[in-house]
């Protein structure tokens, strides 16, 4: 069973789907319920998905605060989907403070796989949850913004709201587990 629901906070749209032991998609598109959908599918055609909005009260609140600013780390509950190597890559992500931004590169080393960095960047594509792990973190070596599941401007976006709420460096504990 996968529970999904969608909201607007301040002016973004923000779609989330979970499952029994947490959440396990957010988007920020325009299109996030379709993306979403299509997530789902690709991981299970057997999962029934049910829209569910009391499910997310408390979730919804920790995304509404983040987007207003309010709080820089996530305590929510995830089920992160995805490879070994996804996992290593976005379990790297969550080492990047609260208003700072890192390569490619750096991810790359980071997991100490310095020459995987195509890999790295194909593994933060498919990060499937925006915010609580940090993919909009990460710009080109040049400083560039580079590519972002839900847009470049929206990358842009929430570098923005970071850097104006930076406030000191986050903790961000929130670990995924393999499937």
């Amino acid at each position: 069973m996968m529970y999904w629901t969608s909201f607007d906070a301040e002016d973004w749209h923000v779609t989330l789907a979970a499952n029994e032991r947490g959440i396990c998609y957010i988007g920020l598109a325009n299109d996030s319920e379709e993306r979403m959908k299509e997530w789902i599918s690709k991981q299970s055609s057997e999962v029934e998905i049910l829209e569910d909005a009391d499910r997310f009260t408390t979730n919804v609140l920790e995304i509404k605060s983040y987007l207003s600013g309010k709080i820089q780390k996530f305590v929510s509950s995830t089920d992160c989907i995805g490879t070994s190597f996804q996992l290593s890559v976005w379990q790297a992500l969550r080492a990047i403070p609260y208003g700072e931004t890192v390569t490619y590169s750096d991810i790359a080393k980071a997991i100490g796989r310095p020459a995987a960095v195509r890999a790295v960047a194909s593994a933060i594509a498919r990060n499937p949850l925006l915010l609580i792990i940090p993919c909009h973190r990460v710009v080109a070596k040049d400083g560039s913004l580079s590519g972002f599941r839900d847009g470049q401007q929206v990358k842009e976006r929430l570098l923005e709201l970071e850097k104006a709420n930076s406030l000191s460096p986050v903790d961000n504990k929130n670990d995924c587990a393999t499937l």
